[in-house]
């Protein structure tokens, strides 16, 4: 995966709050979504979205 799919998949989930919704409008599984968030955050070494099973919320860095 390069950067740039990782960063439109960041996006996605930060404007619809949800991994299962930013799945559905990307045409991906939510596991994809969650893998290539995951893989985005290793690459650059930052945290960038704190979740729950219950909620989502961006960490200071994520949101910067």
């Amino acid at each position: 995966m390069d950067k740039l799919t990782g960063i439109k998949t960041f996006h996605a989930v930060v404007k619809s709050n949800s991994f299962a919704q930013a799945a559905y409008d990307l045409g991906m599984s939510p596991q994809l979504v969650s893998k290539y968030i995951s893989v985005l955050e290793n690459q650059i070494g930052i945290r960038l979205l704190n979740r729950t099973t219950r909620r989502l919320k961006l960490t200071s860095e994520g949101a910067s």
